[in-house]
């Protein structure tokens, strides 16, 4: 059997990288935990949410060129972004430490891993 606590406190760990996610540094915690552990649930955390890094940067991208193209114009999309990626990591945060018996998966992305 595989240890609760450490499960919700990695799969934790793994979701919250995220709140760093303008360092490019944020994505090698997942990464470092996928490779560190043993515990399936654990595992599925850090490839989703390796997943959603991938996709908060590209969303992110494809923002910053439409404002940038609009001359400004699109700001508040920025900010509408920002407030939805920090609020599934929020949901993704209280699911991992309520649920430890299935990962968490984000809605609307492109899973690569």
């Amino acid at each position: 059997m595989y240890d609760m606590e450490k499960r919700k406190l990695l799969s934790a760990i793994s979701h919250a990288a995220i709140f760093l996610s303008s360092t490019l540094v944020s994505i090698g915690i997942p990464i470092f935990i996928l490779f560190a552990t043993n515990d399936p649930v654990v595992k599925e955390n850090a490839k989703e949410a390796i997943n959603f890094h991938l996709n908060v940067w590209l969303y992110g991208a494809i923002i910053g060129m439409l404002i940038w193209l609009t001359f400004g114009l699109l700001i508040p999309l920025a900010g509408l972004w920002f407030l939805v990626h920090w609020g599934l990591t929020i949901w993704a945060l209280f699911h991992v430490l309520s649920d430890t018996e299935k990962p968490f998966r984000y809605p609307f992305i492109f899973r690569i891993f």
